[in-house]
């Protein structure tokens, strides 16, 4: 993979000596991804953003801040109640403007730059997230024209893998708003944010065809409920074990 260096003035060290942790996926909502690049580098003092990199409509990466430096990307946003996530992140830029959808080969080499990253820095697939996800107050991107199911069959985050069990389970509560945000916050979204909200994004996520009849969006029906079900249970499966040892 050809890799262009464009470096950005819009960067600072990780605070606290966070670990890289997430892979944050995001749409530019610019026109061009020259545009993109632009803004990115620091070319608008009023927008102080960043990213590590940029994967434009014909698949060319452009890295604008190194992996070791904390990228502008992730704004106000939260996770598994950790606040400062471009701390403990990775930031990627997919040039689209916005609900549009993404050509192969630009996810092409979306995937195969996500699995290089998360290989070397051993992040987890309920760990691969989009920005929508960890601030559904202000954003919507990658969107939900965005394939997320296509690239979790190519170990690039996680797809509900929704059993029988988890449909029955979904019977119980579905229908129990404190339930349904309980489920979204063990998942990791924000506890703070209004109920509405945590589904539409969850849906943006992991339910898109929602979106097709949007009368329903922001309302968890059976599907949803299952759906964070099944992905609550493959989290915990995942979830590395802690050995405790007796001194």
């Amino acid at each position: 993979m050809i890799i262009i260096d464009a470096p950005s003035t819009n960067f600072d060290p990780r605070r606290e000596n966070k670990k890289i942790k997430y892979l944050i996926l995001h749409y530019t909502g610019m026109s061009t991804a020259f545009e993109s690049l632009q803004l990115l580098q620091g070319g608008d003092p009023a927008h102080q953003v960043s990213a590590h990199y940029l994967i434009d409509e014909e698949g060319g990466v452009v890295r604008i801040v190194d992996e070791a430096m904390r990228a502008w990307h992730a704004g106000k946003s939260c996770w598994e109640r950790g606040e400062d996530v471009n701390s403990s992140s990775i930031g990627i830029e997919i040039q689209n403007p916005g609900h549009e959808p993404f050509p192969d080969v630009q996810i092409k080499t979306v995937v195969d730059i996500c699995r290089d990253i998360l290989e070397r820095h051993k992040i987890l697939p309920y760990h691969v997230l989009a920005h929508s996800d960890i601030a559904p107050l202000r954003k919507s991107d990658p969107g939900e024209k965005f394939p997320w199911a296509s690239l979790a069959q190519q170990e690039i985050g996680l797809w509900p893998d929704v059993t029988e069990s988890d449909e029955l389970d979904a019977e119980e509560v579905w229908q129990n708003s404190e339930e349904i945000k309980s489920l979204l916050t063990r998942y990791g979204y924000d506890l703070y944010c209004d109920l509405k909200t945590l589904v539409t994004a969850f849906q943006r996520h992991f339910e898109p065809e929602i979106f097709n009849t949007p009368e329903k969006i922001g309302i968890a029906n059976l599907k949803t409920v299952s759906r964070m079900q099944a992905l609550i249970r493959q989290k915990l499966a995942l979830r590395p074990k802690i050995l405790y040892r007796r001194v």
